[in-house]
């Protein structure tokens, strides 16, 4: 049978937070699976991970996938070492993510899982393992075209642009909008009078940057942590406060946005509270941008 979409396995940020006031989001860390026919990709290998190994191991019909990383810190590579493909002798899986070779990508994903911090480690994987090395064209896999882009969080992290037949998605997991605007404005009384031309343009060239790598978008899963009041307290810890993001996505002018990487001290009630501020920020700018929640277990048919 004929399949295409996307669902999320996982959607909090920092730790998993498997809290009952927290299920009807979700309380596992970041990964999407995007499924088209018999081809999957998964973005990003969190606690989510480990609940859709465990359903792979269940569906005979495929065996392949892709799984591009964001960036290597543990809220997006926890799952790893309890992922059930990566031990059977039937799957082939290809890892990519940050790093100048696939040397580098295979230590970054492996350390994890080296004494003393794990019993097991990926020498015991029994799959047929592939570290993708970057390519300047991007990657393919099966009808995913697949470009990454640098975004703003600590150390190099990536924001990935897939392309599927006719739609397109972007899944920026990690990422601070505006990070340098709201530094400049800060300590704009640091600054020479003549300076201020320059810091105005590198600001303009940032944002152009960041629109331009979601414009026009189909489906943009975007970091939204932080209400105004949690955001100015962690400025330059690397994630958005979900005003910020629904700008940027209004101004890129995408079609629809889920709110992702959700804080995980927020509850259930409070990221509704998030989305309803969403909802009226977008009427206010008299956009017609669908908004929705990422949450863990949805189904977006593709």
């Amino acid at each position: 049978m004929s399949e295409a979409y996307l669902r999320f396995w996982g959607v909090r940020g920092s730790y998993a937070a498997p809290h009952d006031t927290h299920l009807g989001v979700g309380g596992n860390t970041s990964c999407v699976e995007l499924r088209w026919d018999d081809t999957l990709l998964v973005c990003d290998g969190g606690t989510g991970i480990i609940s859709l190994g465990e359903e792979l191991m269940q569906d005979a019909g495929i065996n392949e996938m892709m799984v591009v990383f964001t960036h290597y810190h543990w809220d997006h590579i926890c799952g790893l070492p309890f992922f059930q493909p990566a031990f059977s002798p039937a799957w082939r899986i290809k890892f990519f993510g940050p790093g100048d070779t696939a040397a580098d990508i295979e230590k970054r994903l492996s350390d994890q899982m080296k004494a003393p911090y794990f019993p097991v480690e990926t020498e015991t994987w029994m799959a047929d393992i592939q570290y993708v090395a970057p390519h300047t064209g991007g990657l393919r896999h099966g009808p995913f075209e697949i470009r990454h882009f640098n975004v703003h969080h600590p150390g190099v992290t990536y924001g990935y642009r897939i392309r599927v037949r006719d739609k397109t998605v972007v899944y920026v997991s990690d990422n601070e909008v505006q990070f340098l605007k709201g530094s400049i404005a800060k300590r704009i009384h640091e600054f020479e009078e003549d300076e201020h031309e320059l810091l105005e343009r590198m600001v303009s060239e940032q944002r152009t940057a960041e629109v331009g790598a979601i414009e026009n978008v189909d489906i943009l899963i975007h970091d939204a942590q932080y209400t105004p009041h949690d955001y100015n307290k962690k400025r330059g810890w690397g994630h958005s406060c979900y005003v910020d993001t629904v700008h940027l996505a209004i101004d890129a002018g995408v079609r629809c946005l889920y709110l992702y990487h959700h804080d995980p001290t927020y509850n259930d009630d409070q990221v509704a509270a998030i989305h309803r501020d969403c909802l009226q920020i977008i009427r206010e700018r008299k956009s017609d941008m669908e908004c929705l929640i990422g949450r863990e277990g949805m189904k977006v048919p593709l």
